[in-house]
């Protein structure tokens, strides 16, 4: 295998393992060269390079016109934002921010690392505090839900502390101070040929180190948000499935059930597969040539299909809605009266008038 190995991203966005460095003088025992020997994954790093850079290409395309817009749109409606319009602005800026980091992925997916150490830590920095920050704001999301449909007679308050002061120790919090991992191990590697960014981890402790951020990526990042997604929308289903059958009530319960399956579709055969293969880099499961190149494959694939959700969640939390398509029309509306303020004054009255009336229909939460 040529020095031209790559990292994918492993972990926190750098899922990628250095395939050409298995085979340096510097690389370990004699046993563990010869297990590389018999289990050929150039397969796996051709794969990624082409795999990769075009699913982040249309994850960013996507990511960025769709969260783009949301910011735009609730930018515009400040005034008139509600509590579920806070948390549908955090969860775009967490996504918007995050899928900016993927042109920097995609570039060293295909050759190397141009950027040099400090946006290598930088990089990887704004990767981990958006990932996490976007799924705990999904589960602020269905607790915010589950007040307002389970608790709504005396649940204002409560959804309130929730959006404004709550959600920064909550959710930003958090995910900065899961951050301390890059800050400590996230560096530059020259290779020869090529530069690496990616964990580098104390010698002989290495497996241990990756196992043990793996695992926290899985239970903090998906298991405990998605028992508290998961537990709200049930109770919020057997909620709404009691009672008379009305067509908004069906129509709530199909979009709770969607959003449900989109969040777990997306999310959970990633966690499966960097399971299986931190078990195997463990030794809990056998080594096993063909059981390694189809996990290359497998999380290589569903992490792509994970990172997918940041791209989902506008539609899924914004343009699905009624009132973010008003809103959406009222902020172009009044973006394009303002620039008619350049034009005579007898049309300002007028479009003075618009604007108020627009924005007052959009006071209800």
């Amino acid at each position: 295998m040529s020095n031209s190995g790559l990292s994918i991203m492993e972990e926190y966005g750098d899922i990628v393992i250095d395939f050409s460095d298995y085979n340096s003088s510097e690389s370990g025992s004699a046993e563990f060269d010869g297990y590389v020997e018999r289990c050929d994954t150039t397969l796996s790093a051709n794969f990624q390079r082409i795999f990769l850079p075009t699913v982040y290409g249309i994850i960013f395309a996507l990511g960025i016109v769709g969260n783009g817009l949301v910011v735009v749109v609730m930018g515009y409606q400040k005034k008139s934002r509600t509590m579920t319009d806070k948390y549908r602005l955090h969860l775009s800026v967490a996504d918007l921010l995050f899928v900016l980091t993927l042109p920097f992925w995609a570039v060293d997916a295909v050759s190397s690392w141009y950027f040099g150490g400090f946006l290598c830590v930088a990089v990887h920095v704004i990767y981990t505090v958006n990932l996490y920050s976007s799924v705990f704001i999904l589960a602020f999301i269905s607790l915010d839900r589950y007040l307002a449909v389970v608790r709504a007679t005396n649940s204002r308050a409560p959804r309130k502390l929730l959006a404004e002061r709550v959600i920064y120790v909550g959710v930003w919090l958090p995910a900065v101070l899961l951050t301390v991992p890059d800050l400590v191990f996230a560096k530059t590697k020259d290779m020869g040929s090529h530069m690496l960014c990616e964990h580098i981890y104390p010698r002989g402790t290495s497996s241990i180190w990756k196992a043990i951020f793996r695992f926290q990526r899985i239970f903090v990042g998906f298991v405990i948000p998605g028992l508290i997604i998961l537990t709200c929308y049930c109770i919020i289903i057997n909620r709404l499935s009691q009672g008379s059958k009305g067509q908004l009530k069906r129509k709530a319960l199909k979009t709770t059930v969607i959003l449900i399956l989109c969040f777990f579709s997306c999310w959970l055969p990633y966690c499966i597969g960097i399971s299986v293969d931190t078990l195997m880099m463990l030794n809990v499961i056998p080594e096993n040539c063909a059981l390694e190149q189809s996990m290359d494959k497998w999380i290589l694939i569903t992490e792509a299909l994970a990172y997918f959700h940041c791209c989902l969640n506008p539609i899924l939390y914004a343009f699905l809605g009624v009132k973010f398509k008003k809103s959406a029309r009222n902020t172009f509306t009044t973006s394009h009266g303002s620039s008619l303020k350049m034009l005579p004054k007898k049309r300002a009255g007028l479009s003075s008038v618009s604007t108020e009336s627009e924005s007052s229909s959009f006071h209800s939460s």
